[in-house]
C-alpha cells in the first residue's frame, strides 16, 4: 500500500539526521512540484533541496537560437519550435532581433508547436517549402524526433539539433572539486527511456545515493526517504520510486532509435561551455534533414558573448545548482516573466520562473545565498 504525503514527511522528521543534507533534483517538472506544493516549506530544516540541470531551454546554446533566427529572417522557410524557444533572447544589440518571437513579429514564418509530430505536420501540408524543426530538449524529447525521422520524415523537413543529454552535466558536476550535493533525485521520465542503470555512475564512482521519481508529492518525498535512509544505513543503490512507469533497462526501442538516428558528441552548455558526449547529432545516413547541410552556418564570430548568458545573468550557476534563482541579482528585478533577461524565467522547466510562480520573490530570506 502507498503511502501519503503526510506519512512520508512524518517518516522522514522521524530520522535522527543532524547536519545539513543537500539533495539536488535534476528535472524541471521535480522543481515545480516541488516549489508550487510548498515542500521546502514543511520538510525539515536539515534538508536542503537543489534544483539542478533540468531545463534544456535554459542551456539551448545561444548560437543555435542565433541560428534558428537568422535562417527565419534570410530563409524562405517555415521554422517550427516549441513554444518556450519563441521567448529565449541572444545576445545581440537593443535594435537587433534577439528573440523568434522577434522575428516572428516582423514577417518571419516561425510557428510554435507543443510535439514533434506537429513539425512533422507542418512539413506535409507545406511539400513546396522547407521546415526546419529546431529541436531542442533532452532524452525524451529525441526519442519522438527519432522515431518520426525513422519512420521516413518528407525531405523538406531539416532538423537544426540541439539535443542534451541529462546525465553527462551532473557527471561534471561530480568530477568537479565542490558537486554542492550529497545525494541526487533523478528524473522519471529520462529513466523511462533510458532505464534507470544510466544513473548508477553515481554510486558507483561517486558513492552517493540515488532515487528516481515521479512528479507528484508522495513520490517525491519516498525519494527523499529513500536517500536519506540511504545515506543513513551507507547502503547506497538507485532505488526506483517510480515503479509504475520506470522498468530496468527501460525503453528498448526508443533506445535503439535514438542511437539509429543520433549519435552522441561533445556539445556546447549555454554560459556553460562544452560536455564531452553530451549532445546528439544526426547520422550521417539521415544527413539529408540536416540543417546545417543546407544552409551552412550563420555564427558571427563578431557578436559579443557568443555562447554566454546575457551580461548580467545568472542561469548558468543557477542551473547547475550553485545559487539559488533569488540570489540573481536580475530575479525579480530587471528579469520577469513578461520581460525575462535569462532562458532560466522563460522556460516553465526554468527554476527562476518556477519560484517565480510559487510566489518566491526576491525579498524573501533564502537561508545561505551560495550552494556550495
Amino acid at each position: 500500500m502507498s503511502l501519503s504525503a503526510q506519512q512520508w514527511l512524518a517518516k522522514i522528521r522521524d530520522l535522527p539526521v543532524t547536519g545539513t543534507t543537500k539533495i539536488m533534483n535534476v528535472c524541471g517538472g521535480h522543481e515545480r512540484t516541488i516549489a508550487l506544493s510548498g515542500l521546502r516549506s514543511v520538510l525539515p530544516e536539515w534538508i536542503e533541496l537543489i534544483p539542478g540541470p533540468g531545463c534544456p531551454v535554459c542551456v539551448c546554446p545561444e548560437e543555435d537560437i542565433y541560428q534558428a533566427i537568422q535562417l527565419s529572417l534570410e530563409k524562405n522557410i517555415i521554422l517550427a519550435a516549441f513554444g518556450d524557444m519563441l521567448r529565449v533572447p541572444v545576445n545581440a544589440g537593443k535594435k537587433e532581433i534577439r528573440t523568434l518571437a522577434q522575428a516572428k513579429a516582423t514577417g518571419a514564418d516561425i510557428r510554435a508547436i507543443a510535439s514533434p509530430v506537429e513539425a512533422l505536420t507542418i512539413a506535409k501540408e507545406n511539400p513546396g517549402q522547407t521546415v526546419v524543426f529546431f529541436a531542442a530538449g533532452f532524452e525524451t524529447t529525441f526519442a519522438p524526433v527519432a522515431a518520426m525521422l525513422a519512420e521516413g520524415a518528407p525531405g523538406n523537413l531539416l532538423i537544426l539539433s540541439s539535443g542534451r543529454l541529462t546525465w553527462p552535466a551532473v557527471a561534471l558536476l561530480l568530477d568537479s572539486e565542490q558537486p554542492g550535493f550529497d545525494a541526487l533525485i533523478a528524473p522519471g521520465h529520462v529513466a523511462t527511456v533510458m532505464g534507470p542503470e544510466q544513473w548508477q555512475f553515481v554510486v558507483s564512482r561517486h558513492q552517493l545515493p540515488v532515487a528516481i521519481a515521479g512528479f507528484t508529492p508522495e513520490s517525491l518525498l519516498a525519494a527523499i526517504y529513500s536517500v536519506l535512509r540511504q545515506h543513513m544505513d551507507n547502503h547506497l543503490f538507485v532505488d526506483n520510486c517510480y515503479e509504475q512507469v520506470v522498468k530496468p533497462g527501460g525503453n528498448r526501442r526508443a533506445q535503439q532509435l535514438i542511437s539509429h538516428v543520433f549519435e552522441v558528441a561533445d556539445a556546447p552548455w549555454r554560459g556553460i561551455g562544452t560536455i564531452p558526449q553530451s549532445g546528439y547529432t544526426l547520422q550521417a545516413h539521415f544527413a539529408r534533414h540536416d540543417v546545417q547541410l543546407h544552409f551552412g552556418s550563420f555564427r558571427d564570430e563578431a557578436r559579443r558573448h557568443i555562447g554566454e548568458m546575457p551580461p548580467g545573468c545568472d542561469c548558468a550557476r543557477v542551473v547547475m545548482g550553485k545559487i539559488k534563482p533569488v540570489d540573481c541579482k536580475l530575479y525579480g528585478r530587471l528579469c520577469v516573466p513578461n520581460q525575462p533577461v535569462g532562458p532560466c524565467m522563460v522556460s516553465d522547466e526554468g527554476a527562476c520562473r518556477i519560484w517565480w510562480s510559487a510566489g518566491i520573490k526576491p525579498d524573501i530570506d533564502v537561508k545561505s545565498t551560495e550552494l556550495t
